[in-house]
């Protein structure tokens, strides 16, 4: 009824207040114990003064009050023994719920920290984040593979080139002929007129073909423009 008359107890104060009445209970039966014994001594010198002035009769009477107050003192044994296995019990349920206590304070505080820190995790922007560096990884590995293959054709020709010109000159001197005597025996018209048209045919080779290289380059750059 105390929430009647004032604040209602926690569930550890009213441990604490049963303790503490255990706690006082023992001790007035170690007090009761103790004045027991006190009287077991005294009835001892008692017995042993009358039974030598052979007073028997009032040795028996001593006697069975002796008798009578060791069982008193046996019983004030057992139970002290009890109150303090239930005090000790109760002690027990007080350290478990100040535990409990403590514990469910760190994980309201832990539940509190994590809602903070979802309250400023901006997802939204997170994603927007993530989606613009995907897009620009993607746009940085597009202009690398464009350049790559500019640079691979632009190496290629030049190569190809050289390698045309040796592997010829390797046949013309596998089989013995001289290119340069072969220019100046031919007649110099015949050999205006193709080389004329060799020029002209080499003129438009290459300018087709930097124009299909041009052509490509130029779409893979108006794809990137266009990201």
């Amino acid at each position: 009824m105390s929430f009647l008359f004032g604040k209602r107890k926690t569930p550890a104060e009213l441990l604490r207040e049963n303790k503490r009445m255990l706690d006082r209970s023992i001790r007035e039966i170690e007090r009761e114990r103790q004045g027991l014994q006190a009287q077991e001594k005294k009835l001892i010198t008692e017995i042993k003064k009358t039974a030598k002035e052979g007073q028997m009769g009032a040795v028996k009477v001593m006697a069975k009050d002796l008798i009578r107050t060791r069982h008193q003192i046996t019983k004030f044994y057992q139970l002290k023994s009890q109150l303090q296995g239930v005090a000790l019990r109760v002690q027990f349920y007080i350290n478990t719920l100040k535990s409990t206590q403590a514990m469910g304070d760190a994980m309201k505080g832990v539940t509190k920290a994590m809602a903070q820190m979802n309250r400023q995790l901006n997802l939204p922007g997170l994603q927007k984040i993530m989606q613009e560096f995907e897009r620009q990884n993607e746009r940085m590995e597009m202009v690398s593979e464009v350049m790559g293959d500019a640079i691979d054709d632009a190496l290629e020709g030049d190569e190809e080139e050289e390698e045309t010109e040796e592997l010829v000159n390797q046949v013309l001197d596998e089989i013995g002929i001289d290119i340069n005597q072969e220019l100046v025996g031919a007649p110099s018209a015949a050999v205006a007129q193709p080389a004329a048209a060799g020029r002209v045919a080499q003129a438009e080779s290459a300018g087709n073909g930097d124009s299909g290289i041009d052509a490509d380059l130029q779409a893979r750059l108006d794809n990137l423009r266009r990201m």
